[in-house]
């Protein structure tokens, strides 16, 4: 029920007012305290209609206001890029030429080409998109500082792109320098998981004045104060206040919408002294904006309504013209239309004249009610009406004609919007608007073939982890190949890119098929000729020989020779060492020694990064581990610096694996499981984080997870061609069926990796490979293939230093020395393969070696020394994490006689500082004089035991020598009976 009014209204419906401002006192009152205290971030947050952009419009009305700049963010599937603040600078009232700009304003030409006259000279372009953007951004925070902004607002900031979000995140970053404050509005619901708006809103710099507005939706005595403000502010009963808060839930908008309806339709009249609602049973007040404002407009003129479906379709303000225009209006009746719309509260106006819905969730409403015939033309009147817009807002263009079906000028605008995305580094954008053309549109064949170009090289510059992004950038490229007419430079200038893409994703078969289809027609792009080359001089797949590799790089070395950029000189250089490396070529190091540690710039640095990621992983199958680890760390600080997730992902995978060869366990499973988790799609690095937790697995007994898991490294490596990757996990199998006995599984298991060896001659991949083959052929009894393949082994690795595959030589040479019946030779052979292995370090290939050694020196007769080493093995392989091996070990040591010791394998230890029975029987024979050797025998531990158990017992007891550690626990009477020490003894 409504409080009665004034007599003379009797029987009219309400006059309805715009609401007052109503239930934010409080959100009011921080807010200016924190932009008091500048600078500031000021972060407004709540749901559609919540009355975020009423907050800071009241802000702004303040008469004690300071200067501000406000940007409003459309809810385009595509924006500008940078657009909602460059329209916010077009506002600016002040002539440009009479500002205090450097000659970096230059680079603001592109984004005000109407201040040409005013600005400095333009500058010359970057090659480094990240560069460019990083001065675009210094140059309007300059042009932000020239004008003396305090307060940069930026409404509705989940529909930012990406690079707007980069520009608020440079300004916050220089906030401490007198920067501007920031008032950014948003509704957390529709912010994207990726999306930069949650790196602002999760992480306030240091210094900067930090608030966070989350608006809720009203109470009811505040849903009754704004009810009542735009009803002459007569005051409302609480069964009205009631009815109203719980059909609406408090949200402003959709109470204002719902008041206006209830009046429009006469659902308000004064009765009897007071003003009831008609049919309060009957008429639910509408549940959505939708609803009420669909209602509402259909009761405008039919003029009214056109602006409206204009306005709508158009979606960001606009001018009178442009909405003439597209309602397809004379001006004069566009106007009148405008103001009847204005009227009732539908539209709102700036002070420049520009027009929009009050709210997204009307235009909204009103977009979806129009026909797809008409709304398909009214969206060509708009991009026909903004193309005489200067300069021409090309998202805009391309979104408008774009929904027209107008194909030629939409990728028109399309391309434009792209190459402005790329020069502000926003290369995803380029992407999705270049894609969209192929999902929506029938090109022609030339157009297709220069689009699907540029946006295989917009997707190369991207730094985002494998995504659907990039298999749509696959699909299209693979799509347009298929398109009857294209020429071959055509074909050839889209499998460029589509080759390298494929080498990102780990499709190493089809990269090498699309850039050798390339390579033939790139003669005109010297360059991109001489970097296909290179690639495919990349050995890592394919059937090709080592030779055929060497050739397509020394080609490439000759085009480079010719090539000015020292930019691409460098690119072409490192690609050249990894490759090199993949070959087993020596000279490769020579290459390596001279490329640089940093560069100039962004690009350059990433380039750095993955030409020394490249190198590391060289260097771990050369086994030599310290180069990898000073190329890896290099690799990752570049790529940290960058951001790049794709590469870090890289070098952690290549660091993790270094990890486990030199022996650092800790942690390794985590850390393989996180790489897994994070690159399910980028199979390379998938497949590579898979073969880490199997190589775990495998050492630690597990060996049916093992067995499954370096099944799907082999079969997944062989489906993609990725023919070094298959080496590790076939010799791998083949182990875990020697295990079993099973010489006829790991022959087969072995028998296509073994050939693509032969094949391609690069035996420098075969670490792991032949010594398993070698075992397999032993254990089936055939003495004659293995000693054949070692000596193939032994050819293959002349000339070449690489530690880890003669390493593995050695061990070679030690199966079959222990073969033949001689194992005074075979344990020294052995003894020579653990040193080797030692030296890299490699240390759990080190123990397993010395575990065949102590077998052969058993096998001779020495079962006192073979048994002690092999006690040795077992407490170090159980210590690295090696339990499997370590179980094994133990079996055989009590085949031997020797008593094994219970090593602790996790969970409470129980002693504390009292010593262990262990300890107290090493420290009794301490007391007795024993040696460690001697204690070693009696106890039937190894040396490292003993030595182990009594410095435990020296830390607990707080002494440091064996005299005064016998002088402790005979204090301690630890000792009672004289006669046990004869009989430990």
């Amino acid at each position: 029920m409504l409080d009665p009014l004034p007599p003379e209204d009797d029987g009219a419906s309400p006059a309805v007012s715009t609401p007052h401002f109503v239930g934010r006192d409080r959100e009011m009152a921080a807010l200016r305290v924190a932009l008091a205290r500048p600078p500031a971030i000021v972060l407004v947050e709540g749901e559609a209609g919540i009355g975020k952009s009423r907050l800071v419009r009241e802000w702004l009305a303040a008469p004690d206001q300071r200067t501000a700049l406000v940007s409003v963010c459309p809810p385009l599937r595509e924006s500008l890029t940078l657009g909602p603040i460059v329209d916010a600078f077009r506002g600016i009232d002040r002539p440009v030429s009479r500002l205090r700009l450097t000659e970096l304003a230059g680079a603001l030409r592109p984004l005000f080409p109407e201040w040409s006259s005013d600005l400095p000279p333009a500058l010359p372009p970057l090659s480094d998109a990240k560069a460019a953007r990083h001065r675009l951004f210094r140059a309007l925070d300059e042009l932000l500082r020239a004008l003396h902004v305090d307060v940069l607002v930026l409404e509705d900031a989940h529909w930012a792109d990406e690079v707007t979000l980069e520009f608020l995140l440079f300004v916050a970053s220089r906030q401490q320098s007198d920067g501007p404050s920031l008032v950014i509005s948003y509704r957390p619901e529709e912010v994207d998981a990726g999306s930069l708006l949650l790196r602002l809103t999760s992480r306030f710099p240091a210094g900067v004045t930090q608030l966070r507005i989350a608006l809720a939706p009203l109470r009811p005595d505040d849903t009754a104060a704004l009810v009542s403000s735009m009803l002459d502010g007569n005051p409302i009963s609480q069964e009205f206040t009631t009815f109203m808060h719980e059909r609406t839930g408090g949200v402003p908008l959709v109470l204002e919408e719902s008041v206006r309806l209830m009046c429009d339709r006469a659902d308000l009249v004064f009765r009897d002294g007071q003003w009831v609602r008609l049919k309060l049973r009957k008429l639910q007040v509408p549940p959505t904006v939708r609803d009420s404002t669909r209602e509402r407009v259909g009761r405008l003129s039919p003029a009214a309504q056109q602006v409206l479906r204009a306005a709508a379709t158009l979606a960001e303000r606009s001018s009178v013209a442009t909405i003439a225009m597209t309602a397809g209006l004379p001006p004069a009746a566009c106007r009148g239309a405008i103001a009847e719309a204005a009227d009732v509260g539908v539209l709102d106006g700036d002070d420049r004249g520009q027009w929009r819905f009050r709210h997204v969730l009307a235009a909204t409403a009103v977009y979806e009610a129009i026909p797809s015939a008409e709304r398909r033309h009214l969206h060509l009147l708009a991009g026909r009406a903004l193309e005489g817009i200067d300069p021409p807002p090309v998202a805009r263009l391309a979104h408008h004609f774009r929904e027209a079906g107008e194909t030629r000028s939409w990728a028109r605008y399309a391309e434009q919007g792209a190459e402005l995305a790329m020069a502000s580094g926003d290369h995803t954008k380029a992407v999705d608007l270049l894609v969209d053309l192929f999902s929506w549109s029938e090109l022609p064949p030339a157009d297709r073939a220069r689009v699907a170009r540029i946006a295989g090289v917009a997707a190369l510059g991207r730094r985002e982890p494998v995504d659907e992004v990039y298999h749509r950038v696959i699909r299209t490229l693979r799509s347009v190949l298929e398109t009857p007419g294209l020429s071959a430079r055509q074909q050839a200038e889209i499998r460029n890119p589509l080759g390298r893409l494929l080498i990102i994703g780990g499709e190493a078969q089809a990269a090498l098929s699309e850039l050798e289809q390339a390579v033939t027609n790139l003669d005109h792009d010297p360059v991109e000729a001489a970097r296909a080359m290179t690639y495919l001089g990349w050995a890592y797949a394919g059937p090709w020989p080592a030779s055929t590799h060497r050739r397509w790089l020394d080609r490439a070395a000759e085009l480079t020779a010719e090539v000015d950029s020292p930019a691409e000189r460098l690119n072409l250089a490192g690609n050249r060492a990894a490759a090199l490396l993949m070959l087993g070529a020596e000279e490769a190091w020579d290459v390596v020694a001279d490329l640089p540690i940093d560069g100039a710039t962004s690009a350059e640095r990433l380039d750095v990064a993955r030409i020394h990621t490249n190198v590391g992983t060289g260097a771990l199958i050369w086994g030599r581990y310290a180069d990898a680890d000073k190329h890896l760390a290099v690799a990752m600080r570049l790529a940290e610096a960058e951001q790049a997730s794709r590469l870090r992902h890289n070098v952690r995978l290549e660091q993790g694996n270094l990890a486990w060869f030199t022996g650092r366990w800790e942690g390794l499973a985590e850390t393989s499981a996180a790489l897994a988790d994070a690159d399910r799609d980028r199979p390379a690095l998938y497949l590579g984080s898979i073969r880490l937790a199997a190589r775990l697995a495998a050492a630690a007994g597990r060996r049916r997870a093992a067995m499954e898991q370096f099944r799907l490294v082999l079969e997944e490596s062989a489906r993609l061609g990725a023919a070094d990757d298959t080496m590790e996990a076939a010799a791998a199998l083949a182990r875990l069926w020697l295990t079993e006995g099973n010489s006829g599984r790991a022959l087969q298991i072995t028998n296509e990796p073994m050939d693509t060896v032969r094949r391609k001659g690069i035996w420098v991949w075969a670490t792991d490979l032949v010594p398993a083959r070698i075992e397999a052929h032993l254990v089936a009894g055939d003495l004659r293939a293995a000693t054949r393949l070692g000596d193939q082994f032994a050819r293959g690795l002349r000339g070449r230093t690489a530690p880890a595959p003669r390493a593995a030589l050695a061990v070679c040479r030690a199966l079959l020395t222990a073969a033949a019946g001689d194992h005074a030779r075979a344990a020294r052979a052995y003894d020579r393969a653990a040193r080797a292995w030692d030296a890299l370090p490699r240390p759990y290939d080190a123990m397993l070696a010395r575990e065949r050694q102590a077998e052969a020196l058993m096998a001779q007769g020495h079962v006192e020394q073979g048994r002690e080493l092999l006690a040795a093995q077992y407490e170090r392989l159980f210590g690295l994490g090696a339990r499997g091996d370590a179980d094994r070990v133990a079996q055989r040591l009590r085949e031997h006689g020797a008593e094994v010791p219970r090593l602790w394998r996790g969970g409470r230890r129980g002693y504390g500082d009292r010593l262990s029975p262990r300890e107290l029987d090493v420290v009794r024979l301490v007391v007795a004089g024993k040696t460690n050797r001697e204690i070693s025998r009696i106890l039937a531990k190894s040396p490292a035991t003993v030595d182990q158990q009594l410095r435990a017992a020296m830390r607990k007891l707080k002494v440091s020598t064996r005299t005064a550690l016998a002088v402790k626990a005979v204090e301690a009477g630890v000792f009672a009976e004289e006669d046990s020490l004869g009989d430990l003894s």
